[in-house]
Formats: C-alpha cells, structure tokens, sequence
C-alpha cells in the first residue's frame, strides 16, 4: 500500500515539527494521486482527529482505503493506548475510530 507518512509532536492543535516521510507500495494508486484526491491538509486532519480523540499524534498517513483517500492518524491517549482516527481526505470528515490492536512480537514481550 503506498502511504504518506507524517511523524510529528503535537500540542493541543498546533504542529510543533515533522519528523520523516516515507512511502511504500501500493497497487490501488501512487503518492501524487492521494495528494491530488486530498482536499484536507495533514494539519486540518490532524485537528479534527485530536478533537475526536483527545492525546498526542504519533503518525498521520495518507492511504487508500476501499477505494477511498483517508488520513490516518494515531494519537495515544492517556491511558497509553493508541487510537487510529480514518479521515475522509476530500471531506475533512471523521470516518471511523479504532484502537490500534498490538503486534504479535510486542504481545510476546509482555508475557
């Protein structure tokens, strides 16, 4: 899936820095055509996302999704538990929230 990647700090809703972009396969689309489809900035999706999830972004990715432009962005919340946020990239419109489930390795370390 080809993705554009964003890291960065956030306090309350302002951007205090990016960190790296990074991107990967995708075979429903290419980087310029999710840039072209987003109507929505990194920064108005992060916003809302924050608005609808309160706690720190960790990482703000533009993707397609069922045939759909989305920015997902991950923000752990206080209770450290990370919370993906689907934006509609044209609309600026919350899609869905879901807790980010643990990878396999981590859920290993744990025990």
């Amino acid at each position: 899936m080809r993705a554009l990647v964003i890291s960065g700090l956030l306090a309350g809703s302002l951007l205090l820095g990016f960190g790296t972009t990074a991107w990967s396969d995708d075979k429903e689309g290419n980087i310029a055509d999710l840039v072209k489809d987003a109507k929505v900035t990194a920064e108005q999706a992060i916003k809302t996302a924050m608005e609808k999830v309160p706690g720190t972004v960790v990482e703000a990715e533009l993707e397609k999704k069922h045939g759909k432009t989305v920015w997902e962005v991950e923000i752990l919340g206080a209770d450290g538990k990370v919370t993906e946020v689907h934006i509609d990239a044209a609309t600026g419109t919350v899609i869905d929230t879901e807790a980010k489930k643990e990878k396999h390795e981590d859920k290993k370390k744990k025990k």
